[in-house]
C-alpha cells in the first residue's frame, strides 16, 4: 500500500459539493486516469455501490489513478436529483478535476446502470474523455441510442439476465454502434452481475491491459 493514497474530498459542482473519493497509485508514470460513476440515486445508489466499486479496483490494479463521486442529493453531495439532466453538469465536474489534477492525462470513463446513461453521454462529447466502458446498460427503460455516434473505444459488459437491459435490445444496441467495440455477456447474472463480479473486473482488466502497454499494477483497498 506504500505510496497508495485513499483521498476523500468534495468537488465544485454545479449545484453544490459533490462528495467523492480519489484512489491515487504508486504508479509514477500512468497511462490514463479514470471516473466511474454510480447507478441511480432514487433506487439507492451510491460510489459505494458494488458494481462501482469492483470496476474502480479492476482500474486501480491496472495503474490508474480512479474518482468516484456521489451525484447530487447522494451522501453528503449537495443538491436534489435532476432525472439525469444536472447530473450530466455533475459528471463535467469530475472530468474537470481529473483534468486539473491530472494534466494531460487521458479519461477513461466508466458508468454503471444510470451512471452509464448519464456518464457516457457526457463521455462521448467530451475530448478530455478517450475510452468509454458501459456497465449493464439500462436499455429497456433509457433511450442509449447517442452511443451509436460515438467512435471512441467503447467496452460493454452486461448480464445475461440483466432486467433492466434485455440482451435482444442490448445486442441491437450493440450493433449499430461504431468501431472500436467490445461486448461482453455473463451468462446468468443479473443486473448486478450477482456472481460474475469477478469475471467482470477480470475483463475491464483484460481490456485496458491490451489498450495500454505495459500497465504498471496498483494496489487497491
Amino acid at each position: 500500500m506504500a505510496g497508495v493514497f485513499h483521498r476523500n474530498l468534495f468537488l465544485q459542482g454545479p449545484a453544490g459539493q459533490l462528495e467523492a473519493l480519489l484512489w491515487t497509485t504508486s504508479n509514477p508514470h500512468p497511462s490514463f486516469c479514470a471516473l466511474v460513476c454510480h447507478p441511480h440515486p432514487l433506487f439507492g445508489g451510491t460510489m459505494h455501490n458494488k458494481v462501482v466499486y469492483q470496476a474502480a479496483k479492476a482500474l486501480h490494479r491496472s495503474g490508474a489513478p480512479v474518482l468516484r463521486f456521489n451525484f447530487r442529493g447522494v451522501g453528503q453531495s449537495e443538491g436534489v436529483h435532476d432525472e439525469g439532466r444536472g447530473e450530466r453538469d455533475d459528471v463535467g465536474a469530475a472530468l474537470d478535476y481529473l483534468a486539473a489534477e491530472f494534466a494531460g492525462l487521458p479519461i477513461l470513463l466508466a458508468g454503471f446502470s444510470f451512471g452509464s446513461s448519464v456518464g457516457l453521454r457526457v463521455g462521448c462529447r467530451d475530448p478530455r474523455v478517450h475510452e468509454l466502458i458501459g456497465l449493464g446498460l439500462p436499455v429497456d427503460k433509457v433511450d442509449m441510442t447517442f452511443l451509436q455516434a460515438c467512435d471512441k473505444p467503447k467496452l460493454i459488459l452486461q448480464g445475461g439476465n440483466d432486467e433492466f437491459g434485455s440482451r435482444a435490445k442490448l445486442e441491437a444496441l450493440y450493433a449499430a454502434l461504431p468501431e472500436p467495440k467490445r461486448l461482453e455477456i455473463f451468462e446468468g447474472a443479473d443486473h448486478f452481475f450477482a456472481g460474475a463480479l469477478p469475471k467482470m473486473g477480470a475483463a475491464i482488466e483484460s481490456w485496458v491491459a491490451e489498450r495500454h502497454a505495459a500497465p504498471q499494477a496498483g494496489t487497491a483497498p
